[in-house]
């Protein structure tokens, strides 16, 4: 299989996101990566939306971008962008290939600070979870709106019969 892995993204909340409607949005959210596109549930008129759904994404190259696009429900007219964040994975994967095993549950593995490129709000954590899987935090601000964030976790899945990220 082509595949390394997948990436899964439990997609939490929106905190205060751009209203598109008369007083408030209808907020989901849209997560591409090359061909792969998923979608949460449609929230109604909330710009404080909780979705915690999870999505997934097969990745096939640890450098292709993704990104997260949030926009307004319509019935009659095209869905409003309410902004968009580039997801990066690459912390986290570079965590997983230490192949740190034997660590006691909630184990900090790494820090990631905020920069300009990477879309972060505040220090990102990546921890060794039960089971021995490593997941990463994150607020990301939306770029292209005037205001809005999305609060995300990030977590990478081996698959049985892939490449992995050690082979």
């Amino acid at each position: 299989m082509d595949v390394l892995g997948v990436l899964r993204i439990r997609v939490r909340r929106g905190i205060d996101l751009a209203v598109r409607d008369t007083m408030s949005s209808d907020p989901y959210c849209v997560i591409k990566c090359g061909s792969q596109k998923v979608k949460t549930k449609v929230v109604r008129g909330n710009c404080n939306p909780i979705w915690n759904e999870v999505l997934t994404i097969y990745v096939k190259n640890v450098h292709d971008p993704i990104h997260l696009y949030v926009y307004d429900k319509d019935t009659f007219t095209e869905d409003d962008g309410m902004g968009e964040a580039r997801i990066n994975m690459k912390p986290l994967i570079e965590c997983v290939r230490m192949g740190l095993k034997g660590l006691p549950n909630g184990t900090t593995v790494d820090r990631v600070q905020p920069t300009p490129e990477n879309c972060l709000v505040e220090e990102s954590t990546i921890v060794l979870s039960s089971g021995g899987t490593m997941t990463q935090d994150m607020i990301l601000k939306l770029r292209n709106v005037e205001c809005g964030k999305i609060e995300i976790q990030i977590e990478w899945v081996e698959i049985p019969g892939c490449r992995g990220l050690h082979g």
